[in-house]
C-alpha cells in the first residue's frame, strides 16, 4: 500500500468537510438530503478527486445518483470558491454501501441470537 503524504490526507479531508458543508447549506435538491460524502481520494497530481458517497435511504439511490452528478459542476466552483484553490480537481463519484453493508450484518447478527 503506498504512503500517503500528511499534506494530501489534510487536502482530502478539507475537501470532504466543505462538499458535506456544500451539500448541506448550498444545495436545495431535496433528493440529495440524506446523501452523505463518507471518503474523497485524490490521484497522484490532484487533478481528480473521486469522493465516495452513500444514502440512508438505499430506495432513493438512483434519484440520489442523478442530482448529485447534475450538481458537479455546482460544487466544484463553490469548492473552488471557498477553498480559494487556483487548480479545483474534477469530481468524480462513487458510491459507497458502508449503510447498506452495515444494515445486513447487524440483521445477519441479530437473527443469529435469535
Amino acid at each position: 500500500m503506498p504512503k500517503v503524504s500528511f499534506s494530501k490526507q489534510k487536502f482530502e479531508e478539507r475537501i470532504l468537510n466543505e462538499l458535506n458543508f456544500l451539500l448541506r447549506t448550498k444545495m436545495t435538491d431535496p433528493r440529495v438530503q440524506f446523501v452523505s460524502l463518507t471518503k474523497v481520494m485524490l490521484n497522484k497530481d490532484y487533478s481528480v478527486a473521486t469522493i465516495s458517497w452513500d444514502t440512508f435511504n438505499a430506495t432513493k439511490r438512483g434519484d440520489s445518483k442523478e442530482a448529485i452528478l447534475n450538481m458537479k459542476g455546482k460544487l466544484r466552483s463553490e469548492l473552488a470558491k471557498n477553498l480559494k484553490l487556483r487548480h479545483t480537481p474534477e469530481l468524480k463519484f462513487i458510491y459507497d454501501s458502508q449503510f447498506e453493508d452495515a444494515n445486513k450484518i447487524t440483521s445477519l447478527i441479530n437473527s443469529e441470537n435469535e
